[in-house]
């Protein structure tokens, strides 16, 4: 669920180089109101010169940019697809330039001196003081193998195991974004505190088989019940717990709700409780509105994005007619202001697999079928999944009830509890304004309260 400013492509092209300028450059584009992070990654091997692009703020990483040359002190990235360039001018310790991007220009200074907040206090280092196994496990609906990390506490006398299941995006088993390892910091945690965690490379990421661009939620959802299949062969354990952040708190409840026996608990991070449409539409509000985009620009957006929503709802199967159809919008709403390249881009983003499925998908229906005990949480600052709209469905749709005061309820023999956290943002970490381009500045990975409660919640559980 990222929505980014600038588009990054794939494709790798080398160009001779005449001088070393390999390793990481860091830089700031100042657009508008907002700051962003870049970082141009560049290596050489076999006297070609290589780049691949970072934006942080936006979750992006490891992108090999398109063309790259370095001559007489003058560096040259450039990616015709996103229609970007950089021209700029080693003085040795900075390289002064011009990034340019669709006809707009901003400076752009790049050092190898990462920026203040970059920091990672909280990325664990060792020694570890417990197991860590490389595992591999099969998908065999999908004939797909899947690799992740397995860590175990020295005394495992809980029994007890969580899967980490990640949120929207090509993620690897440490969810890295912005600069951060969440699952990393998540996983260190609670193995420090005697629960065992399973979390692996999503399909087509990392280790992983298989293709990430054609799957969807109902495929990540098929991966994680074979995750789920290969615990319970090894014979370990007394609990198998599930904990989802953000699509990864869509997935939990859709396997859980496959079977009694599949889930001793899940915990959900930042999961949904209504459709996929209506979280888009808020997260596009709140997300425009604290990035300071004017108000009626801000309802100009989302009434094209309700348009195109109707589309895809009302088309069922007729995929080439959906897109004609969003392209005939997107013409008569932006007037010109979008290029025919960039509303195929837009068309192709929106109607790809995920993201059809995506907006469709009413989460509500599976949670209603889960019977195991229940852990919610959301972060107030959380714009990408507002925390009372979602933290209220999920309760209703779990118990039946409306969510009050009272956090913790025991309905249908289900033990449901459901935290808003003051200050917190999407990725849990201690915010300002909760927007995402914050979330790479901000040195805190998770909130060491979050990291409690969880732990905390899951030996109640597992002790009852």
């Amino acid at each position: 669920m990222k929505k980014t400013a600038l588009l990054f492509a794939l494709l790798i092209s080398g160009a001779i180089y005449s001088q070393d300028i390999s390793g990481k450059w860091f830089g700031i584009l100042k657009i508008q109101n907002n700051e962003l992070a870049v970082i141009f990654d560049i290596t050489i091997k076999d006297s070609l010169i290589r780049a691949t692009m970072e934006s942080p703020d936006q979750g992006v990483k490891d992108i090999p940019v398109e063309f790259i040359s370095y001559e007489n002190s003058i560096l040259k990235i450039s990616d015709s697809r996103i229609m970007m360039n950089y021209t700029g001018v080693n003085t040795g310790e900075v390289i002064m330039g011009t990034f340019r991007q669709n006809n707009l220009s901003f400076p752009l200074n790049l050092s190898k001196r990462a920026p203040k907040g970059y920091g990672r206090p909280q990325e664990p280092k060792g020694p570890f003081t417990y197991k860590q196994e490389e595992i591999i496990f099969i998908n065999k609906k999908d004939s797909i193998t899947l690799s992740g990390t397995l860590t175990t506490p020295e005394k495992d006398s809980l029994k007890t195991v969580v899967i980490l299941i990640t949120g929207s995006g090509p993620q690897n088993r440490n969810q890295e974004i912005a600069g951060h390892k969440p699952f990393l910091v998540l996983s260190d945690y609670l193995t420090r505190n005697g629960i065992s965690v399973l979390r692996y490379d999503d399909r087509g990421v990392g280790k992983s088989g298989g293709k990430f661009q054609s799957a969807t939620t109902v495929d990540f959802a098929e991966d994680v019940y074979w995750a789920i299949e290969y615990l319970k062969s090894r014979g370990e354990y007394k609990h198998i717990g599930l904990i989802g952040h953000s699509e990864g708190g869509i997935i939990a409840p859709m396997v859980a709700s496959r079977g009694d026996d599949l889930a001793s608990f899940i915990v959900l991070m930042a999961g949904t409780g209504v459709k996929g449409c209506e979280i888009l539409l808020d997260q596009q509000r709140l997300i425009s509105v604290a990035g300071g985009m004017k108000e009626e620009d801000v309802e100009s957006l989302s009434s094209v994005n309700k348009k195109i929503f109707s589309l895809i709802e009302s088309n069922q199967s007729d995929i080439k007619q959906l897109r004609e159809d969003i392209r005939s919008t997107l013409r008569e709403e932006t007037k010109g202001e979008l290029s025919e390249t960039q509303i195929s881009q837009q068309i192709m983003n929106i109607t790809s697999p995920w993201m059809l499925y995506f907006i469709k998908y009413d989460p509500s229906e599976a949670l209603k079928r889960v019977k195991c005990p229940v852990l919610a949480l959301n972060g107030t600052k959380d714009l990408q999944v507002p925390y009372k709209r979602n933290l209220e469905a999920i309760h209703k749709a779990l118990t039946g009830e409306e969510r009050s005061e009272n956090r913790v309820v025991i309905s249908n023999n289900t033990l449901v509890t459901t935290i808003e956290l003051e200050n917190l943002n999407h990725l849990f970490q201690f915010s300002q304004t909760g927007h995402p381009n914050e979330y790479s500045k901000i040195e805190e990975t998770i909130n060491p309260q979050v990291l409690t409660q969880i732990t905390s919640w899951i030996k109640s559980i597992v002790k009852r």
